[in-house]
């Protein structure tokens, strides 16, 4: 049974966050709000909670998951990007945007698409992930929480707590957060590709 974390949406509880935390470095499965939506998230190493997201969600092996950082100084632990490119991305971030980047090796090799060994890497700009990434430490494997022939994601805790319950380790709820997905830009190319329009502005990108 999922544990259910209520946080307040400006003032997140230190005691609470400690706790999402601790749990997370157990290697737990969590439900977390977003600047766009809820997403499913676990640490980077933890081999069965990728394995749990993907039943959840039903992902082939070529999705793209996405590092959920927490600063630039994490960002560029993960990813190649020139200068420009890096000032392009900064001038967008914090933001509902996912960028798909080529990987350095700090990325465990079951986390890239297996072709073109990218992937995606995001600030979010939300006091509640901020908050649990800092007392983390590390970025966040995420998944935008969609669930199997659904099209819109879910969007209140206590819907996911009850949909969830026995597939995730704890849903964290601190209101809505929305229900459109992140914009989506590929940068592995020569030229930007818009892969998703969702709640960031595509415009600087095209």
């Amino acid at each position: 049974m999922a544990k259910y974390f209520d946080v307040h949406p400006d003032n997140p509880q230190p005691r609470v966050i400690r706790q999402v935390a601790d749990l997370l470095r157990a290697d737990g499965l969590i439900a977390y709000p977003t600047d766009s939506c809820f997403a499913l998230g676990c640490r980077l190493g933890n081999k069965e909670g990728i394995d749990r997201i993907k039943e959840i969600r039903r992902l082939g092996d070529d999705h793209h998951f996405t590092l959920m950082c927490g600063s630039f100084a994490q960002f560029g632990q993960f990813v190649h990007m020139g200068n420009a490119l890096f000032r392009s991305i900064k001038a967008a971030t914090p933001g509902s945007y996912t960028f798909i980047l080529p990987a350095t090796k700090e990325v465990p090799r079951r986390l890239l698409h297996p072709r073109k060994k990218t992937v995606g890497v995001r600030i979010p700009d939300h006091v509640v992930t901020q908050a649990i990434l800092a007392e983390l430490g590390e970025p966040l494997l995420s998944s935008t929480l969609l669930l199997p022939d659904e099209t819109e994601p879910m969007t209140q805790g206590w819907e996911i707590k009850e949909e969830l319950d026995h597939a995730v380790d704890a849903v964290i709820d601190s209101g809505d957060c929305g229900a459109v997905p992140t914009t989506v830009v590929d940068f592995s190319q020569d030229e930007p590709e818009i892969l998703r329009r969702g709640a960031g502005d595509p415009s600087p990108f095209e």
